[in-house]
């Protein structure tokens, strides 16, 4: 079996059952044995060190108060975790903890248990904040089931709303031997290159998915699509499936609407960016990304 990518498989265990457990769940609000995961406009509170690492608040009585919303996330080691949002704050609270730190730049200094549970609750909290209103009567939605579900308030409607994940493959085109595709968006660092992705729309599997991104962006049509592995990728919601595939030729046409560009790279090349980075015109994806991982695996292979 592979190795979990970062921010997957985590060690907490969700207890959904525990859930719609509102007594146990209000013991849990209640004890100062049980953690919180705070996040403040999206950023996450971490103690900075050698290796930061996640802050775990203990929970005390009026602490909450000023949370907009609170979520069970599960147990870790038996103890209740929460994540709660306290972007109402104008400042950012809790400092005697730590400082808060978007993940998008913490996340590949984390150790893989903090990152896997700082997602978590980034992604739990950012669907409270995107749902705020039914989507389909309008009314205001409420918070149920320890917030793993919203509720309309609308008495003629009622209708519930669960957490959607977006899902997104990502892939690997290669020629077969000792050349890969990449390509880069106008907004990275220059000379970043990544592989290929895209969201899955309706109606499509997710090798049709694959097979039509890869046109769309590069012109190439592809064979041999094989699943790689999965990423959570909750910024803000997606879930990253991991592709690997073969090119039919190696003539391009980057769609430059979508693309900065894109080209072929050598194995070699790819292994000098990961060896030593700073002395490589190529800069690889970030180390927490699955497009990393897909695309060390293939050079290292």
């Amino acid at each position: 079996m592979k190795t979990p990518n970062f921010y997957a498989s985590g060690p907490i265990d969700r207890a959904s059952h525990l859930r719609t457990d509102q007594d146990w769940i209000s013991e849990q609000l209640a004890s100062p044995n049980s953690v919180l995961i705070p996040l403040w406009k999206m950023q996450s509170l971490v103690l900075e060190g050698r290796q930061p690492v996640g802050a775990r608040v203990p929970l005390s009585r009026g602490l909450l108060f000023g949370a907009d919303t609170v979520v069970f996330l599960g147990l870790l080691d038996g103890v209740a975790h929460f994540a709660a949002d306290f972007s109402g704050y104008e400042d950012p609270p809790l400092e005697e903890h730590g400082r808060f730190a978007d993940m998008r730049g913490l996340g590949q200094r984390l150790g893989h248990e903090d990152g896997s549970l700082l997602v978590y609750a980034r992604g739990a909290i950012q669907w409270h904040a995107r749902h705020q209103f039914c989507g389909t009567c309008g009314a205001k939605t409420e918070s149920r089931d320890a917030g793993h579900m919203r509720q309309c308030t609308n008495p003629e409607c009622k209708a519930q709303i669960f957490p959607r994940i977006d899902p997104a493959v990502i892939m690997l085109v290669h020629d077969g031997g000792d050349r890969v595709v990449l390509g880069r968006q106008k907004v990275w660092p220059p000379g970043q290159q990544s592989v290929l992705a895209g969201f899955v729309e309706q109606g499509e599997s997710l090798e049709d998915a694959v097979a039509r991104e890869v046109f769309e962006e590069v012109g190439l049509t592809i064979t041999d699509i094989h699943y790689h592995s999965s990423q959570p990728w909750p910024f803000p919601s997606s879930i990253m499936l991991g592709y690997t595939a073969l090119a039919t030729s190696e003539e391009m046409n980057v769609n430059f609407d979508e693309m900065d560009d894109a080209g072929w790279f050598t194995r070699q090349q790819v292994l000098d960016a990961q060896n030593t980075p700073d002395a490589s015109a190529l800069r690889l994806p970030r180390a927490d990304s699955i497009s990393r991982r897909l695309i060390s695996d293939w050079a290292n292979q």
